[in-house]
């Protein structure tokens, strides 16, 4: 007669029910900790907190400097059409004066005794800076505006400068300070003015507020 007495110690308890040596290894899991290097985390902290470019918001700081263009250009306008060249029309005495000149060189007159050359090659200089300064503003910090702010102020100097130079072969200049006979200013115009507030701008971003936005 079969044995109805068969103890359960002797039924195999070595598988789990309804478990295949197949299916067994198809349930297995990586269980091993993954290596997760310092570079790895540094580059990800690094993408974390990069301030925002400015991407398509450039074109806001690009009419801006298109303002400063026109502006400058209209003033130089003025000048050429309401002045006569090297005699003052006293505005503030005795220290500021409307007085028509022409630049041939760079700041302060540098190479404007030169044969001609030298229109070409700040042209060239005044190219490239204006190109850079297009492509930066673009890569720029969304939320550095006094950057934005400097560099849209420069690239409107540069390009309205840039203008005299291609269309003119000199830079209009027209606003004199002096004092009295005693002391002159080199004479210059808008768009000197944009450029130079603008280099002043990128300065205190760099010196106060750069090392603030990577903290």
């Amino acid at each position: 007669m079969p044995n109805n007495n068969t103890s359960p110690t002797h039924k195999d308890i070595s598988k789990p029910p309804h478990s295949t040596a197949g299916n067994h290894l198809e349930v297995q899991h990586d269980t091993q900790p993954k290596y997760v290097s310092a570079q790895d985390i540094s580059a990800n902290t690094a993408l974390i907190r990069a301030p925002k470019a400015n991407g398509s918001q450039a074109l806001i700081w690009y009419g801006l400097s298109v303002f400063v263009i026109i502006l400058d250009q209209w003033t130089k306008w003025l000048a050429e059409h309401t002045l006569s060249f090297h005699q003052p029309v006293p505005v503030i005495e005795p220290v500021l004066s409307w007085t028509l000149a022409y630049n041939y060189g760079a700041a302060f007159s540098w190479l404007a005794n030169q044969s001609g050359w030298q229109k070409w090659f700040f042209a060239g200089l005044a190219l490239v800076m204006s190109i850079f300064l297009m492509v930066y503003l673009v890569r720029a910090p969304r939320t550095a505006k006094l950057l934005n702010l400097g560099l849209a102020l420069i690239l409107g100097g540069a390009v309205g400068n840039l203008i005299d130079r291609v269309r003119l072969g000199h830079v209009v200049d027209f606003i004199h300070v002096h004092y009295a006979d005693v002391w002159h200013y080199p004479i210059f115009n808008i768009a000197d003015i944009a450029i130079c507030v603008g280099v002043f701008f990128v300065i205190i971003d760099m010196l106060f507020l750069e090392n603030k936005r990577s903290i």
